[in-house]
């Protein structure tokens, strides 16, 4: 069985900045791709970023091209998303994501099987 644990949310200031970690326990487990998702209070869980090993391919929403960056180590089955330039509405619970399969639709939820359990963050203004 393969857990995905995330760490290193937390409370920080408007313009500040976070890491957060996420590494793969259990089994043996190659993943083709690993995301990040959010969910904000009242929200729907919302694509962040994702990273295919494959190619080395970087996929970011948005509203944090320029400020966040996923990076991470395929053999170790470990991702981070480093988040600067933190604003008020980054505030959410992130979620850590992993599939072992190749699936073209890196931004929809469906195509991961396996999450973490979550870890708050919050911007304060």
């Amino acid at each position: 069985q393969v857990q995905l644990v995330e760490s290193g949310g937390g409370l920080v200031q408007a313009g500040g900045s976070l890491r957060l970690s996420c590494a793969a326990l259990g089994r043996t487990f190659r993943s083709y791709t690993m995301a990040w998702f959010r969910q904000a209070p009242g929200k729907e869980r919302e694509f962040v970023a994702a990273i295919r090993w494959s190619g080395s391919n970087l996929y970011y929403v948005d509203s944090v091209k320029g400020r966040f960056t996923i990076f991470g180590e395929s053999a170790k089955n470990t991702v981070y998303l480093q988040m600067n330039s933190l604003k008020p509405e980054d505030t959410a619970v992130y979620y850590c994501a992993g599939t072992t399969y190749y699936r073209a639709t890196y931004y929809s939820r469906a195509s991961y099987d396996y999450w973490g359990q979550g870890t708050q963050v919050t911007v304060s203004s």
